[in-house]
């Protein structure tokens, strides 16, 4: 099972990455990882930093993608993009946002949701 969610997670990464760049952002990162986890995405546009979680779903059965983004999973992005940004030195010079890029349906049928600085 966790080699079929790592490539359903794949698969979800790419497309929000192209979506992403259709939109002039500017991919830093994917799958950064840090002492306190990870986090799928780290784009930026103009001179704010987002910092990306991507739920691909294919069926509603565990509800949408955006629900699974829970207060702990928040916190521990805020924690990720704090430490991120303190050790590139750019803490006190850039804008941050938290995002959720939420993909319903299949590889070639699938809706996205942007849902920028929804955390």
């Amino acid at each position: 099972m966790k080699t079929y969610n790592r490539v359903k997670g794949n698969a979800g990464e790419a497309i929000a990455t192209s979506y992403l760049l259709k939109h002039d952002f500017e991919i830093i990162e994917t799958n950064h990882i840090s002492r306190f986890g990870e986090i799928d995405l780290i784009a930026k546009r103009d001179n704010t930093y987002h910092f990306v979680e991507v739920k691909y779903r294919t069926a509603l059965g565990f509800g949408n993608g955006r629900e699974a983004v829970t207060y702990s999973k928040q916190k521990t992005i805020r924690k990720i993009a704090t430490e991120y940004l303190i050790k590139k030195k750019l803490f006190n010079n850039v804008d941050m946002s938290f995002d959720v890029i939420e993909i319903m349906g299949t590889l070639q049928d699938h809706q996205i949701e942007f849902l920028q600085a929804c955390f």
